[in-house]
């Protein structure tokens, strides 16, 4: 069967397992698709985390072992960047509404009253009765950061399980290339041009079971009097991320790894970011700044090619 793609997880969700895609197969994942989305999304009143924010300053509630899987990772990276990646984000996001119809910058009342219920170490999770309590009242969770990440490790599960040898698994931009393209032949994944809506490849890079995750200025904005406004923001400031760089690409085994890892090396800039990669064992970056200029972790060196040479690759 052909690739499959279904609009889930709030994206467009493509598996392409080839020659051995069979339609049990692909009802399979999307059905488990689907229902990490109903216990994961922040934009429905019906999940798991919509309870979980509903019960916010009042009491704790019952928490899916999938939301603790994912917040617990989120809540990891938090502690590793002092806050800048934060799990309870959620209330800041919703005051911006950046993808939705309703985006605008809103006011420093709002964005400061936002700022107010964001606080990671608020969070208590009771492992014994399986609950998640955010202390709180209006607090907000917002796993969009790594649930696309938990969700493309769940698809390659599945995948796995059926003793399938190649499979490409898009979430939205949140790639996992399985197995070998051809016997002893890794696939070649491109790295977009974060400067165009187009999304030309400028870099390219070979790939074996491995997820590459980006996060860029051009992935979810709007604009307002000239300016451009994106979605990845600074939980100490209130506003987009306003710092060197246009993306981060991460490269590891692990998915839900390297969506975290994505964002919160992205928040934290170039240089604090790559000294966080250099310490995450198997795991690998690509930085793309505003003046064109690429810089990679240690592991990438002369293993990446630019496919546009108005992009320089640096050492500094």
């Amino acid at each position: 069967m052909p690739v499959q793609t279904e609009f889930v997880l709030g994206t467009v969700c493509s598996v392409n397992l080839f020659e051995k895609g069979s339609s049990k197969i692909y009802a399979e994942i999307f059905s488990r698709l689907h229902e990490l989305d109903s216990i994961l999304s922040a934009n429905t009143d019906t999940s798991n985390l919509a309870a979980i924010n509903a019960g916010a300053g009042i009491k704790p509630i019952k928490a899916a072992p999938e939301t603790l899987i994912v917040l617990k990772e989120a809540l990891l990276y938090s502690q590793k960047t002092d806050g800048l990646f934060d799990p309870t984000v959620g209330s800041l996001v919703k005051t911006w509404n950046i993808g939705t119809d309703y985006a605008a910058v809103p006011s420093p009342e709002k964005i400061n009253k936002a700022l107010s219920l964001i606080d990671y170490r608020k969070v208590i999770i009771n492992d014994e009765e399986g609950t998640v309590f955010l202390t709180l009242k209006g607090m907000k969770l917002d796993l969009g950061a790594v649930a696309k990440g938990y969700a493309a490790d769940e698809v390659i599960r599945i995948i796995a399980k059926h003793g399938i040898q190649r499979a490409i698994v898009d979430l939205g931009g949140n790639v996992y290339a399985y197995g070998d393209k051809a016997p002893g032949t890794d696939w070649t994944i491109g790295i977009r041009d974060p400067e165009t809506q187009q999304g030309n490849a400028i870099i390219s890079i070979k790939v074996k079971n491995k997820s590459v995750v980006t996060s860029g200025i051009y992935e979810r904005f709007f604009e307002e009097n000239g300016k451009k406004y994106h979605h990845i923001l600074n939980t100490k400031t209130g506003y987009p991320e306003d710092n060197e760089l246009m993306s981060v690409s991460i490269i590891t085994s692990v998915s839900i790894l390297a969506d975290a890892l994505s964002t919160s090396t992205f928040l934290l800039g170039t240089e604090k970011g790559l000294s966080l990669i250099e310490k995450t064992s198997n795991t690998e970056a690509i930085f793309i700044d505003k003046n064109k200029k690429i810089r990679v972790s240690s592991g990438l060196k002369d293993k990446i090619q630019i496919l546009d040479e108005s992009y320089i690759l640096s050492d500094e």
